[in-house]
């Protein structure tokens, strides 16, 4: 048996750090390589600058295959270099491509001749193929599967491995082959662009679900329908599937499903394509992210004097720390001509999102004379919470829930206005 490949990951961000520790738990020897040196010490030590369940634990498995380095001299140990960095966007949903290309330099640069280099970053059609130039033929386009709150599952466990290549007909080079085989799934190799493209494709079918589940969820709410009473029948629609994403929320929150939007559209309009569905998709996340403001509005800040607020969560999503185009942040933004009072588990509030902003030592803490509680993000913690003694520390008695963390019956015993996302408060 030879011996197996080395595997390299330059860029320790979110991506980069759980698709390292995946590589490791698969059995390669691996290194992670950051140019911070404080970052490479951290993680030296075991010390990890994400949250991700299980993280923490499958790294401490499987230590003794995976170290880290700010060294660049150290990549030439590495068969195959995944450079992963996380693409940052700005508002509008662009990339900021500097530095996947600083690393991407840097690893051409420190790489061995031989070595398999991977582009795992989410980047534009066009671009890997743009990097091929100066006849390297060993570069290659993975799409990456990143869920914040689901990282190792999705690492470790992958669906399928979609493969840009510049020519997609040939055999894969024997270490990468050999390193995706350990995986056990379908592997799909194709060109360049069809792969950047992939990964797109696959967002803006999520989009359209989460689109429609948001839109029939509202109507539900003033109807005297449920949605959650809707989604097993879509379920057991073959067309449909069991594992279509049909939750409503508050708009597309993140930053890569608004970012594959925005490529959309801009491809459209460059190339005479009409994208107007995907703008369509882009107006209603935004009309549905102020569902919790249009509420307090209606029954709070138009007729209480010197309102004050309660926020749970301000992730974007549960298990995770990232607060990318965040609701509620956004909500924030829009509540800051009164007193907001918030708690999360993992998040430290920062003064710059509000100037009147308190933070809460637990959840029940925050409820503390408030108005109105608005559960912004569904951590597991605040599905425990028990609306009995919720209504005890209010002052008020609204509790904005979209994603149904508490139950409604035990809500409308303990006497609070409970209104959920997708389902009329009538009910």
């Amino acid at each position: 048996m030879s011996t197996l490949p080395r595997i390299g990951y330059v860029g320790m961000t979110h991506l980069g750090i759980c698709s390292a520790v995946a590589a490791a738990s698969k059995g390669f020897a691996t290194l992670g390589f950051t140019p911070e040196d404080d970052l490479a010490a951290a993680l030296q030590t075991g010390r990890l600058p994400v949250v991700e369940p299980d993280l923490d634990a499958l790294l401490r498995v499987h230590r003794e295959r995976i170290g880290f380095s700010s060294d660049p001299v150290r990549l030439a140990e590495c068969d195959v270099i995944y450079v992963a960095p996380d693409v940052p966007t700005n508002d509008d949903g662009s990339s900021d491509l500097s530095v996947l290309d600083e690393l991407l330099l840097l690893t051409f640069a420190h790489a061995r001749n031989d070595s398999i280099i991977v582009i795992l970053s989410q980047v534009p059609p066009g671009y890997t193929r743009a990097r091929c130039s100066g006849g390297r033929q060993s570069l290659f386009y993975q799409v990456e599967t990143l869920i914040f709150g689901r990282a190792v599952e999705r690492a470790t466990r992958s669906e399928r491995f979609i493969i840009g290549c510049s020519e997609p007909t040939q055999p894969l080079p024997t270490a990468f082959a050999r390193y995706l085989a350990a995986f056990e799934c379908p592997i799909l190799p194709m060109r360049f662009e069809s792969a950047e493209l992939a990964k797109i494709a696959i967002n803006c079918c999520l989009v359209a679900t989460v689109s429609t589940a948001n839109t029939l969820a509202e109507l539900c709410e003033s109807i005297g329908a449920d949605w959650s009473e809707i989604v097993p029948a879509l379920r057991l629609d073959q067309r449909i599937g069991q594992h279509a994403y049909l939750s409503p929320g508050l708009g597309i929150a993140g930053g890569n499903l608004e970012r594959d939007l925005a490529t959309v559209v801009q491809l459209g309009d460059a190339n005479g394509t009409d994208v107007g569905v995907v703008r369509a998709w882009q107006a209603n996340s935004r009309y549905r992210r102020d569902w919790v403001l249009r509420m307090l509005h209606a029954r709070v800040l138009a007729m209480t004097e010197e309102p004050q607020l309660a926020i749970l969560g301000l992730a974007y999503k549960e298990n995770t720390q990232s607060t990318k185009n965040s609701p509620a942040l956004s909500l924030l933004q829009a509540l800051s001509p009164f007193k907001v009072v918030v708690y999360d588990p993992v998040v430290t509030p920062q003064s710059a999102w509000h100037p009147h902003l308190t933070s809460a030592a637990n959840a029940i803490d925050a409820c503390d004379g408030a108005d109105a509680l608005a559960i912004m993000t569904p951590w597991p913690q605040f599905k425990s919470l028990q609306p009995s003694q919720i209504a005890r520390r209010l002052r008020g008695k609204l509790v904005i829930d979209p994603f149904r963390c508490l139950e409604p019956a035990a809500c409308a015993a303990a006497g609070l206005e409970h209104h959920v996302l997708g389902r009329d408060f009538a009910l």
